[in-house]
C-alpha cells in the first residue's frame, strides 16, 4: 500500500515536471515565433492563461490548445500592452543614464524618486499579467488596477518580489535549465498570490455593497 502511494506520488511529480517543461518550451518557442519583439508578450499572456487554469484545479486541461488559443486571441492586445511597458522601460533607461551622468546636485536629487518610481513599476508588473488573464479589461484598466492591487497588498507584493529574485538568482547558476524552467516557474509563483489578492479585493467589494 505504501509502495503504491509512493509510486503514485512519484508519477504525479514526474507529470508536473513534464507539464512545466512543456509550457516553458512553448513560451520560448512562441516568443521566437513572433521574433521576440512581437511574440514575447502574447506568449507570456498565453503562459499565464495556462497557469491560471491550473490554479483553479483544471490540471488536465490541454496545455497546447489553451496556450495557442490565448496566444491568438490576445496577440494584438498583449502587444499593445507590451508596447506601453517597453516604452516606459526605454524612458526609465534614458532617465537612469541622465541621472547617473548628471553633475548638477539638483539633478542628482532626482535619483531617489527615480528609484522609487522604478520600484513601483516593477512591483506593478507582478500583477499586470495575472490581471490581464483573470479579467476582461481594457489595457488602461489593467495598468491602473494593477497599481491599486499592488498598493493594497504589500505583503503579497513583497513575497512575489523576494521569491522572483530568489528564482532568478538560483537559475543564474544553471543557465541551461532556463530552457525548461524559467518563465513557467515565475508565472506559477506569481499567479497564486496575485489571484488570492484579486479574490480578497472582490470579497471586500461584495461586503461593502451588502453593507450599503
Amino acid at each position: 500500500m505504501e509502495t503504491s502511494a509512493f509510486m503514485g506520488g512519484f508519477y504525479k511529480l514526474l507529470e508536473w515536471i513534464s507539464r512545466l517543461a512543456f509550457l516553458n518550451i512553448l513560451w520560448i518557442s512562441f516568443s521566437l515565433l513572433g521574433l521576440i519583439l512581437f511574440g514575447f508578450f502574447p506568449a507570456t499572456v498565453a503562459m499565464y492563461s495556462v497557469v491560471r487554469k491550473w490554479m483553479y484545479g483544471k490540471e488536465d486541461v490541454s496545455i497546447f490548445r489553451t496556450f495557442w488559443t490565448a496566444y491568438k486571441q490576445e496577440f494584438v492586445k498583449s502587444n499593445l500592452l507590451g508596447l506601453i511597458i517597453f516604452t516606459i522601460g526605454v524612458i526609465l533607461y534614458i532617465d537612469f543614464h541622465f541621472v547617473i551622468q548628471a553633475t548638477s546636485s539638483f539633478v542628482s536629487i532626482l535619483y531617489i524618486p527615480f528609484l522609487l518610481i522604478s520600484f513601483i513599476l516593477v512591483c506593478m508588473l507582478f500583477y499586470i499579467f495575472p490581471m490581464f488573464v483573470h479579467y476582461d479589461m481594457k489595457i488602461r484598466q489593467v495598468i491602473k488596477n494593477s497599481f491599486f492591487v499592488m498598493i493594497m497588498n504589500p505583503i503579497s507584493t513583497f513575497y512575489m518580489l523576494i521569491g522572483s529574485f530568489g528564482i532568478c538568482f538560483a537559475l543564474s547558476y544553471a543557465p541551461p535549465i532556463c530552457i525548461l524552467y524559467s518563465g513557467n516557474l515565475l508565472a506559477l509563483f506569481i499567479m497564486k498570490p496575485a489571484t488570492m489578492a484579486f479574490e480578497k479585493i472582490e470579497q471586500k467589494s461584495k461586503l461593502l455593497l451588502q453593507g450599503q
